[in-house]
């Protein structure tokens, strides 16, 4: 068990019965569900741009527009990127 700064959080990813947490370093699973975690969360530093995924935004490097206006986010200490659901692309809109 061990303990991960929230500020460390790159994002967190529903993956089936467990929410991934990742950080520049490293990943871990947690039990606990996404909807759980927003509630608990900063609202302006963390935002939900998936059902399954919840972003930290001070990490976000771009934000590209794909297919059918859809969003990608790549993030700086990441290789991954995130896709933005249509649901959550009004969050973009002034980047």
């Amino acid at each position: 068990m061990r303990l991960i700064p929230v500020e460390e959080v790159l994002f967190f990813q529903s993956d089936e019965k467990y929410t991934r947490v990742v950080t520049c370093e490293s990943e871990a699973l947690i039990r606990k569900p996404i909807k759980e975690l927003l509630d608990e969360l900063d609202p302006a530093k963390f935002w939900q741009i998936h059902r399954s995924t919840i972003v930290n935004v001070d990490h976000i490097e771009t934000v590209k527009r794909g297919l059918k206006d859809q969003a990608e986010i790549t993030l700086r200490e990441c290789r991954e990127s995130l896709v933005v659901s249509r649901a959550f692309t009004h969050l973009f809109k002034q980047m």
